[in-house]
């Protein structure tokens, strides 16, 4: 009898479990790599969601630019951050892209990214032609900053098969260049980058000026921009650089409900000063900046928010 009762209890439990509807109070999160600011902001977005938005549980992963289209596009994760060249270039179905992504929807434009390409001050490399033949260091490949690497070094005559490339995190790419196993660093990131100025307070750097490519970058994706890295943002830097720019976003699921989001929305726009601890460009944002056309849709969540603003937006 004792029997029989256990296993009643144990089949009532099953069928309990089975019932359950699931319910997109669990979430994941697909961040960014090691050593970069996306995981940290990630984490900041998990406690401020989770405080607002009742039962809600964030699950943050890392990921990439690009890797993170395919996984939201794929189910395979609910919320992701991106860059808006490489997510453009996933809503179209281009390359590195096998086939449009249909299920990405815009929540925020966060900040202005930067192509970074740092080389040792005394390594004699003037500009990026300079490199063929070189060791090089750049990020995993499904990441925006290795795609840039690649097109980078491509309008100016060179190949992947013309250097020798590594494609490794943020902390490993500072540890060749510390090493002397790579002569030039590329990351696509914000201002500063702390992968940089950890590379600075060890030996003496220079950022190469991208601007004589531009115009070959613009080709490739309508979506690039002639950004600057403002003088001494780093050690030793005493001019100015112009770098190829781009802008970091924040998406979603198109599957997610509109109220999550819409709360989602709100929230992330009115801790704007907790996340610029991390990012500092955020606290300088305005309604409007979040709500930038960068050639994404915005969930109906996020419309209805940027509305209530007097904003008019996109929508899926």
């Amino acid at each position: 009898m004792k029997y029989t009762m256990k296993m009643l209890g144990l089949s009532l439990g099953l069928a309990l479990a089975i019932a359950a509807p699931a319910t997109a109070a669990d979430m994941k999160m697909m961040s960014g790599p090691q050593g970069g600011s996306w995981i940290p902001l990630g984490g900041q977005l998990k406690d401020m969601w989770e405080k607002a938005i009742p039962g809600l549980q964030v699950q943050v992963l890392p990921g990439a630019g690009i890797a993170n289209v395919r996984g939201v596009d794929e189910g395979k994760a609910d919320i992701g951050f991106g860059n808006s060249i490489s997510t453009v270039d996933g809503l179209h179905g281009k390359p590195p892209f096998q086939k449009p992504a249909t299920n990405i929807c815009n929540v925020a434009t966060l900040y202005p990214q930067y192509y970074q390409l740092v080389v040792p001050a005394d390594a004699g490399i003037k500009s990026i032609a300079d490199l063929k033949g070189k060791a090089i260091t750049t990020q995993q490949r499904g990441n925006t900053g290795e795609l840039i690497t690649r097109q980078l070094l491509g309008v100016n005559g060179i190949t992947y098969n013309d250097v020798k490339v590594s494609f490794v995190s943020y902390s490993d790419s500072v540890n060749q260049m510390k090493d002397g196993h790579a002569v030039a660093f590329g990351l696509g990131t914000q201002v500063p980058a702390g992968a940089i100025m950890d590379l600075a307070s060890a030996r003496p750097i220079k950022l190469l000026d991208q601007a004589s490519s531009f115009a070959g970058m613009k080709k490739l994706n309508p979506g690039y921009t002639l950004a600057t890295v403002k003088k001494d943002s780093y050690p030793g830097q005493d001019q100015d650089v112009k770098v190829i720019g781009y802008a970091t976003h924040i998406f979603v699921s198109c599957k997610l409900p509109a109220d999550t989001v819409y709360t989602m929305t709100k929230t992330l726009i009115g801790h704007t000063a907790t996340l610029a601890s991390i990012a500092k460009a955020i606290g300088q944002q305005k309604t409007a900046d979040f709500a930038e056309d960068i050639g994404v849709p915005f969930h109906p969540g996020a419309a209805k928010f940027y509305k209530e603003q007097g904003i008019t937006v996109a929508s899926h």
